[in-house]
């Protein structure tokens, strides 16, 4: 099967409006206080880039990486292939991934972050396919409420490709040689 990544879903200017609009809410929000910003590897490497220079005050970046799949299959456990490097003891923290469908991954991940006992914490993302949410989580800031397809670009990928698309695509697969 060949895809098809034509279909745009979100034009780079229109993230870039989301960005900015992000961005102010979280200066108000925070005025002069340090922020941890806490990027979900790999899919959320470019909005945090992005985000980060839309911030006023003092930031920390760093990056967590985790799974809570099997292949494709959910194994109910969530597994910290790359943590922080940073104590986040007493600090603002700002979760920032790239989309939240279903929650699971970040209703663990926001308990395990807990435990290390932040001043707040509070979830950012630049998708949210609320049409399958599973789990009941509280997203702080929203980006772009997106439909129930499957998509690609700005960080987002299948397999590992399309993360360098400016738009965020939505993928479609169709037959060819």
């Amino acid at each position: 099967m060949l895809l098809d990544t034509s279909e745009v879903l979100v034009t780079s200017s229109e993230i870039r409006s989301m960005v900015e609009r992000v961005g102010k809410s979280l200066n108000a929000d925070y005025g002069d206080e340090e922020l941890v910003v806490i990027g979900v590897l790999t899919g959320a490497y470019v909005f945090v880039a992005d985000l980060v220079r839309e911030l006023r005050m003092p930031v920390v970046v760093d990056f967590i990486q985790v799974s809570s799949y099997d292949g494709t299959v959910s194994s109910g456990q969530l597994t910290v292939k790359k943590d922080i490097s940073v104590s986040i003891e007493g600090r603002n923290v700002l979760i920032v991934e790239d989309i939240i469908d279903t929650g699971y991954t970040l209703t663990k991940l926001k308990d395990m972050l807990l435990k290390r006992n932040p001043k707040s914490l509070k979830i950012c993302t630049a998708f949210n396919k609320y049409e399958r949410r599973v789990h009941n989580i509280d997203i702080d800031y929203k980006g772009i409420c997106i439909p129930n397809k499957f998509i690609v670009g700005y960080g987002l990928d299948y397999d590992g490709e399309f993360r360098n698309l400016r738009d965020v695509c939505v993928v479609s697969q169709y037959g060819g040689n």
